[in-house]
């Protein structure tokens, strides 16, 4: 059984139930099915056979659910690229991840006119028609890759319902998701028809969605955490996926009035946006049953606070995308440990170790590991790295963490992030949370600084609540709540943190400020 399969089999039960709701019009099991399927059998048409590489360039749509399943029914890998990438970083996945047919909106032709001359691998692109473009402002037939366009629209017309796909593997590589790249260029996680089954299987009965759940689809679909929590384990119960193309604080309040979800899914940020957001009312909200949050390590005051003003649990996870990539959650039968990431999902096992890859004492620091089915394959194209990562069939993951007395795990911060003040060792997450829980403080980021006395000193970024809030009166603060070598040297107040496109605060981004700032 694979993710296509599972579609086919909920639409021949629940065929008419609602699959997602879309700028409010529905779409039902039986008809995304058919879309599928016929897609499927257009692409087919195209010359692409199986194992072929279809890159998604698309936010979150109709045509996102479409492509993916599509493309995996005729058995063919996807990768799905944030459609809000520059030229040169759409072009290297694209050249790099062998690439043969672009999925795309009409938005990004422009861009796809520059780049196309130099992907000689992509035989065709599929554009998608965002409603937003005009004949007058782009004339198509104009554009030198005019030949090679192909409207989406045609190819699901081309396609024949009574398409049947070929016969797939498990181990076959169903997506190919590239990392963020925090150092170099992105690696492209190579996830197969198992590692992206069993983890949407795994979390949807870990999460207990079923048929008669609502789930908040914002989080970006091209987004690892997004393609497994809120699309691929709701679709495989038979859940309803209320899609919201870009997130706003304002449109969750009046999806919430409108539908009554079940289930939100979010980075720490949207849940700062939404607590904080002057016009929301809790009870737009009162339907929902569980909060999902991952991506980054949630604030314990802000964790705190949410739950009190909505009245709903938070469970809190973790994954990465080499990991398909949820590892833990929270479990829901039991408390929930504010700070923590929960426990090991089913079928999944994760453990700390020391540098020797020795398993470390309960309490004790050291790196996460994790093995299981929803573990990739490899880079691709990347042996060495692979062989880097994946060590004794355990996947390496670079974050530091903890685990107490009852198994739940604790994240205290990435391997590479980590702060050492003359010798002791500081964990941004551990300063964060300090800032966080002073009631002026909106969003913060912790970083290391080179500094000639202690090798680095501790520096902050903060968003605050309060213009009139003062450096020295935050600083007063963390006097009061952390030994003197982790109290930043000093602290900059910012109008907004630089995020990623999931609502990540970008650490890099302000060591890229740091290093410009000492040239």
């Amino acid at each position: 059984m694979n993710l296509s399969e599972k579609l086919h089999e909920t639409a021949s039960k629940l065929g008419q139930k609602p699959a997602y709701y879309f700028m409010d019009q529905t779409t039902t099991y039986a008809e995304l099915d058919a879309a599928v399927t016929k897609f499927a059998s257009g692409l087919e048409k195209l010359g692409v056979k199986q194992g072929d590489h279809i890159a998604l360039l698309l936010g979150n749509s109709p045509h996102f659910i479409i492509s993916l399943y599509g493309a995996m029914r005729l058995g063919a890998t996807v990768i799905p690229v944030n459609p809000i990438y520059t030229a040169d970083e759409i072009g290297y996945i694209l050249k790099n991840g062998d690439v043969k047919i672009v999925v795309g909106l009409d938005l990004l032709l422009p861009g796809v006119e520059k780049m196309h001359q130099q992907l000689t691998s992509v035989e065709k692109f599929i554009v998608c028609e965002s409603g937003q473009v005009k004949e007058s402002d782009l004339d198509v037939t104009k554009l030198s890759v005019y030949p090679k366009l192909k409207p989406f629209a045609e190819v699901i017309g081309s396609g024949d319902l009574g398409f049947k796909g070929p016969e797939t593997d498990e181990n076959d590589t169903a997506v190919i998701l590239y990392t963020s790249g925090t150092t170099g260029r992105p690696k492209g996680a190579m996830l197969t028809q198992r590692n992206l089954f069993s983890n949407a299987k795994d979390v949807g009965e870990y999460l207990r969605m079923n048929k008669d759940d609502k789930v908040i689809t914002t989080l970006p679909m091209f987004h690892v955490f997004c393609l497994t929590v809120a699309l691929n384990a709701p679709l495989m119960n038979g859940a309803t996926l209320l899609l919201v193309p870009k997130f706003s604080p304002a449109e969750i309040f009046r999806i919430g009035q409108k539908f009554e979800p079940t289930v939100f899914a979010g980075v720490p940020t949207m849940y700062n946006f939404i607590q904080q957001h002057p016009e929301g009312n809790p009870q737009d909200l009162k339907s929902l049953r569980l909060c999902i949050s991952g991506g980054a390590p949630m604030p314990v005051a802000l964790l705190k606070d949410f739950e009190k003003k909505f009245n709903v649990r938070i469970s809190e996870g973790y994954g990465l995308s080499e990991a398909s990539p949820v590892t833990c959650f929270n479990p829901l039968d039991r408390p929930r440990k504010a700070g923590s990431i929960g426990m090991s999902i089913v079928n999944v096992e994760n453990k700390v170790v020391d540098e020797l890859g020795e398993e470390v004492p309960v309490g004790q620091v050291g790196e996460l590991i994790v093995q299981g089915p929803n573990v990739m394959k490899g880079y691709y194209k990347m042996p060495e790295e692979t062989a880097a990562t994946i060590r004794d069939g355990w996947l390496y993951t670079g974050d530091l963490a903890k685990v107490d007395e009852e198994g739940y795990f604790y994240i205290v911060d990435r391997k590479k992030d980590l702060i050492l003040v003359g010798g002791y060792n500081v964990y941004p997450r551990e300063v964060e949370e300090v800032l966080y829980s002073h009631p002026d403080v909106l969003e913060a980021a912790v970083l290391g600084v080179p500094d000639p006395n202690f090798g680095e000193s501790v520096r902050s970024y903060v968003v605050s609540k309060n213009p009139d809030l003062t450096e020295k009166e935050l600083l007063e603060f963390c006097k009061e709540h952390m030994a003197k070598y982790k109290i930043p040297s000093s602290i900059e107040f910012l109008e907004e943190l630089p995020k990623n496109t999931t609502g990540k605060i970008l650490r890099r981004a302000l060591k890229d400020k740091v290093l410009q700032e000492n040239k």
